[in-house]
């Protein structure tokens, strides 16, 4: 068990200096866009299913209320929190839906639409991205490998060269702490 457990740390750092290697500009890229729209007083939003929805509800909540430091809140709103809205949804609509109608709702020009896919074809996800342009926000993406249909659907994508989805969350949960870190650095003074 001793040599599975170092093996899987092997492979996940191994990963984590794959995606510092040929991800690195597309990260601050993300983070720029994600600061810029923040501090003009835009909202970032943020969505995914399953593992990948825990990830932008801990996104949220690192952004609106603290990360390193104290600090004014951020405009951060994670998509997958509101069951009624969900339910109702995806009851009346279907589950493609229940981030689509919620970006109709509340996303305007300016905002930034981030979307959680570690394949990057996740239907729901992908519909709202394309809406979240039709609206003149931006859009980013956490994905893996390919980037699948995500990535031509965002302004910046982020794809951790695996396929493997316990490795790909791993990496994900990193660049998240690196955008909440330098996104509150940018925009909150010590």
């Amino acid at each position: 068990m001793r040599d599975e457990i170092a093996g899987i740390l092997r492979e996940a750092a191994a990963l984590h200096e794959a995606v510092a290697a040929a991800q690195a500009d597309v990260i601050e890229r993300l983070v720029r866009l994600i600061a810029d729209a923040l501090a003009g007083g835009r909202a970032l939003y943020v969505m995914g299913n399953g593992g990948s929805a825990a990830q932008a509800q801990h996104l949220a909540g690192e952004l609106v209320g603290r990360f390193e430091r104290d600090r004014r809140p951020l405009r951060c709103l994670a998509l997958t929190t509101d069951t009624s809205i969900l339910t109702a949804v995806a009851n009346d609509y279907g589950v493609e839906d229940v981030f689509l109608r919620q970006v109709q709702a509340f996303v305007g020009a300016g905002d930034v639409v981030m979307g959680i896919s570690t394949s990057g074809n996740s239907t729901n996800v992908n519909r709202a991205l394309e809406e979240a342009r039709r609206r003149g926000a931006s859009t980013v993406g956490l994905t893996g490998r390919s980037g699948g249909r995500m990535r031509a659907l965002c302004d910046a994508v982020v794809c951790v060269p695996s396929d493997l989805t316990p490795r790909i969350q791993e990496a994900h949960q990193t660049i998240i702490h690196i955008i909440c870190r330098l996104v509150e650095r940018r925009l909150c003074s010590p």
